[in-house]
């Protein structure tokens, strides 16, 4: 929709180039986490806040975005997951487009990633309430 990066076009073959690179960068970035994370004792997944109202389970979401839970059950920064959001959007500007390809607009799609992430697990939050309460069956 915004023809960025530019040298990929306005058609069908450059929206296909586009998700392209989006998905092997987000698969990369998972992989990294993934590995990082079972060599290190982190669990990636997001679980549910067990803490009622809207602001207890906010700041559950951000915390959660920064921390993961390890074996030893407790919960410390989730490294794997800051090396997996860097290493893929640098690796990345090795396929990327050359007007996107340095490393501002890595930095800039490192935000976007952690950001990205807190957006999800607030989805997975608050998704299942809002879906009881809109869909309720009568």
């Amino acid at each position: 929709m915004r023809d960025v990066p530019s040298e990929y076009g306005t058609h069908w073959d450059g929206f296909g180039k586009r998700n392209g690179m989006r998905l092997t960068g987000v698969a990369t970035g998972n992989l990294i986490e993934a590995e990082l994370g079972s060599a290190w004792g982190e669990d990636p997944r997001y679980f549910r806040s067990p803490a009622h109202g809207f602001g207890p389970r906010m700041k559950y979401v951000v915390k959660t975005t920064f921390l993961a839970p390890h074996r030893d059950g407790e919960w410390h920064p989730a490294y794997a997951r800051f090396v997996g959001n860097v290493g893929n959007n640098f690796l990345s500007n090795t396929w990327r487009a050359d007007s996107e390809a340095n490393t501002g607009d890595a930095v800039v799609r490192c935000v976007w990633g952690v950001l990205g992430r807190m957006t999800s697990d607030a989805f997975e939050e608050f998704w299942p309430d809002i879906k009881q309460k809109v869909l309720r069956r009568r």
